[in-house]
């Protein structure tokens, strides 16, 4: 049994931000059917050229779906998704604002039949404003909420997050709205429209950088891989390469410096408390590293680990693909898929005692379940056939 079993979802996105968010619905339990366009979504052919239909990037944010092919722009296919509707608990669409409403398929025109349905958009500026009808992407939607001028090295050009932070994060406050709405609905039988975008997932993401300038501190600056509020919690050179320290309290300061052989900075007047070590910080990390440099990076976590100093090393994906503990999690699986063969997979971070999640079921094949999502939505064989013979409704 699963949290959200029973639970129907249509998912008409596509790309990023909308597919993770329906996935994490499906690794709950729900049901999510993904309706895609005849050519399939994108990803499906961005590994590399000739990828065709199916791809690991696809497969990594639309796993455990179902896929059924409708041209949304046909009145046959619009026809067939306003019956999915009826039976629908939830729908999540990532078109530019207007475009589902231009197609009569908007909120207020699927709850009039359908009043407990829950509606989530995802864009990317938001269903409101001057920009609203904009396209929005990651790399747009990093740069204009200021994402952008806080990454990187200080006097460094602009760089962006290394992950597409504003699209997961989209997806996932849109998760939250949806399931906040789904508890609203148990209590009143109501359904509602749930608006997110990757412009308010930048700006709410961006919780000490906004802090820092709206209360009065001046505009943030980069601070490379340093933290703007405690110090020292950083990266920190040691003779064969680099690694993480945090400690970022007076107590975990304390302790590092009498490892580091060095008692005596922590009674430094400009390391007396956290925001004169920040002040202090660029002064500190020569200090720090003028000891680290010395050994390698074995020999400082295994020190930090045995005197409890967070401090971890700087992996690449290859080596935090085999770390213990991400293996221990369970965050690294393996699915059988019918043309991309065995594939290693993420997991689901979200562990459940009740309900577990599953990760474990591969994203569908474009169009794979059109004649059975038909045929539990009432269609017949025969009238199924005689959809697929019109525009607009392809694939089984």
């Amino acid at each position: 049994m699963h949290a959200l079993a029973g639970l129907v979802v249509l998912d008409v996105t596509q790309v990023m931000a909308g597919p993770y968010c329906a996935m994490h619905l499906a690794d709950l339990g729900a049901d999510v059917i993904k309706v895609e366009p005849p050519s399939g979504d994108p990803t499906r052919g961005w590994s590399h050229e000739g990828a065709g239909t199916d791809s690991p990037e696809f497969n990594a944010v639309n796993r455990g779906k179902r896929s059924i092919v409708l041209d949304l722009k046909t009145d046959a296919a619009r026809e067939v998704f306003h019956r999915l509707v009826r039976r629908a608990d939830i729908v999540i669409e990532n078109f530019r604002p207007g475009v589902m409403a231009a197609l009569g398929l908007d909120y207020a025109s699927l709850s009039a039949g359908n009043p407990r349905l829950i509606y989530a958009s995802i864009s990317g500026y938001g269903q409101t404003g001057p920009d609203a009808r904009k396209g929005g992407f990651d790399l747009v939607a990093q740069g204009v909420t200021g994402i952008m001028s806080i990454t990187g090295e200080p006097g460094s050009p602009p760089v962006k997050c290394g992950v597409p932070i504003t699209d997961l994060g989209a997806g996932l406050f849109a998760l939250v709205g949806i399931l906040a709405a789904l508890f609203h609905r148990a209590q009143t039988g109501s359904g509602q429209h749930v608006d997110t975008s990757l412009l308010e997932a930048g700006m709410a993401l961006s919780v000490w950088e906004a802090t820092e300038y709206l209360s009065g501190r001046g505009v943030p600056q980069p601070t490379g891989s340093a933290h703007r509020l405690t110090a020292p919690y950083q990266a920190i050179r040691c003779s064969d390469g680099y690694i993480t320290l945090g400690a970022a309290t007076d107590r975990l300061f304390e302790r590092l410096c009498g490892v580091l052989g060095h008692p005596e900075w922590a009674r430094r007047p400009e390391f007396a408390n956290p925001a004169k070590r920040v002040a202090a910080r660029k002064m500190l990390a020569e200090l720090i590293e003028g000891v680290t440099s010395g050994a390698p990076r074995r020999h400082w976590l295994n020190l930090f680990d045995v005197n409890e100093i967070p401090g971890g090393p700087i992996n690449d994906y290859e080596a935090a693909t085999r770390d213990p503990q991400i293996l221990a999690r369970g965050m690294i699986g393996e699915t059988d898929h019918p043309t991309l063969g065995r594939l290693r997979t993420l997991g689901s971070p979200v562990k459940m005692s009740g309900t577990p999640t599953d990760a474990t079921r591969r994203a569908p094949l474009l169009g794979e379940h059109t004649r059975d999502v038909l045929l539990e939505s009432g269609y017949s064989d025969a009238e199924i056939d005689a959809l697929q013979r019109q525009e607009g409704v392809d694939r089984t």
